[in-house]
């Protein structure tokens, strides 16, 4: 009978080079196995944050989106290939993630997420993942995280820049950082600004460094900071709430 509370042999192997890292046991690992995550938006920062997750060896990842994979897409979200234009995102996605980890448990639901599904969602999870482009769901999902205590880390792009901030329970979240604009302000779509391609590797890379940690509790994550990145002057701050 298999031992749960201990990593196989394949296991071991799988997950070597991040058991090598003197911060990181095999408990670490063991708690990442148990993990939900839920991530919100398949596109640009969901595409590398969720390879990331699949890849470390998050036992469940629940991806939601409504959208469908565009040529234009495959510019920066590297989960996808020429082959799957046409494709809904979430069927794509959870293709890839299997074929990256065949012992994640991955689920794909194909819709716009409303506050109704996501008040039954979130509170199934340990962590939510907040990488749409639409303002309007970062701030439900903030919201509703705060309300139910679970953890998020939100991300955002725009041209050359992107910020990522982390939340648990007592702390800031996202409208604590940016109270809530009117009628679209501030927002930029990347069909009308454009982006350059490696910025969503960039922060999706670190919105999964930010899950690792918080998933694991090593580390400092950006709980009450916010890390802002501009790639055209390669400039990274940090600032603290």
């Amino acid at each position: 009978m298999e031992d749960n509370n201990k990593l196989n042999k394949h296991q071991r192997v799988r997950y070597s080079r991040s058991l090598m890292l003197p911060e990181f046991s095999e408990e670490h690992q063991l708690a990442l196995i148990g993990s939900k995550v839920l991530i919100v938006g398949a596109g640009a920062l969901g595409s590398v944050c969720s390879m990331y997750l699949a890849a470390s060896g998050v036992g469940h990842i629940t991806i939601v989106d409504f959208d469908t994979v565009d040529l234009s897409n495959l510019q920066r979200q590297l989960s996808f290939v020429s082959s799957d234009v046409g494709k809904k995102k979430v069927t794509a996605t959870a293709e890839r993630l299997r074929s990256i980890n065949s012992d994640v448990e991955v689920t794909a639901i194909d819709r716009l997420l409303r506050k109704s599904d996501a008040e039954t969602l979130i509170p199934e999870f340990d962590l939510v993942i907040e990488g749409s482009d639409n303002p309007t769901t970062k701030y439900m999902i903030s919201d509703l995280c705060r309300e139910s205590g679970i953890t998020c880390v939100i991300g955002g792009i725009s041209e050359t820049r992107g910020q990522v901030m982390s939340y648990t329970k007592g702390n800031a979240c996202y409208r604590d950082w940016f109270p809530e604009p009117g009628c679209g302000e501030g927002f930029t779509p990347c069909s009308v600004g454009g982006i350059l391609g490696p910025v969503p590797g960039i922060i999706g890379s670190i919105m999964s460094a930010e899950a690792l940690k918080l998933l694991t509790g090593i580390g400092k994550p950006l709980v009450n900071r916010l890390l802002s990145f501009d790639a055209l002057n390669m400039n990274t701050l940090v600032f603290d709430f």
